[in-house]
C-alpha cells in the first residue's frame, strides 16, 4: 500500500478526534477521490505514491480553481472555504517548482530534443520530456506557456 495514502489516513483519524472538521472532511474527500481512481477501469489497481500525488495535484486544481470561480461570483465565504481545503491538501504536495526553476527544466528538455529549430511543431515533445518531472510539483499550464515562450 501505498506510504502517502496510509500517512492521509492517519492523519484524518487524528483529525476527527481532534475534531476538526475542515481537515477532516478534507482528507475524507480526497481519500474518496484515491479510492475512485483505484476502482476506476477494468479492474481495481492499488494506487502508488506516484498515483496519489497525481491525485492530491488533481484535487488542490479543483480548489484552486473553486475558489477562483467563488471570488469571482461574489462568495467570499465558499472562496475562503476551498482555499483552506487547498493549503490542507497542499501539505501533501512536494514543494512547488518556481518559475526559474520551470525555465531552466524546459530548457534542459528543448537541447535534450534538439527542438529549438522546430519551433512550436515540437512543443509535445518537449511536454513529453518536462512534464513526468515536474509532475505534482508544478502546473501544467504554466510549464505550456514556458515552452511556448521558448518555442515561440
Amino acid at each position: 500500500m501505498s506510504a502517502l495514502k496510509d500517512r492521509l489516513r492517519a492523519d484524518l483519524t487524528t483529525a476527527i478526534k481532534a475534531r476538526d472538521e475542515l481537515r477532516s472532511s478534507t482528507l475524507r474527500m480526497v481519500l474518496t477521490s484515491i479510492t475512485n481512481a483505484e476502482v476506476a477501469g477494468k479492474e481495481a489497481r492499488e494506487l502508488t505514491d506516484d498515483d496519489v500525488l497525481g491525485v492530491l495535484s488533481t484535487e488542490a486544481k479543483r480548489r484552486r480553481e473553486a475558489a477562483t470561480a467563488f471570488e469571482e461570483g461574489g462568495r467570499a465565504e465558499m472562496a475562503a472555504k476551498e482555499a483552506a481545503e487547498g493549503r490542507v491538501i497542499a501539505e501533501y504536495l512536494p514543494t512547488p517548482l518556481t518559475e526559474a526553476e520551470i525555465a531552466d527544466l524546459v530548457t534542459a528538455a528543448v537541447e535534450q530534443t534538439g527542438a529549438a529549430s522546430e519551433g512550436m511543431r515540437a512543443m509535445g515533445k518537449v511536454m513529453g520530456v518536462v512534464t513526468p518531472q515536474v509532475k505534482g510539483r508544478a502546473d501544467g499550464g504554466a510549464v505550456a506557456a514556458e515552452v511556448r515562450r521558448q518555442l515561440g
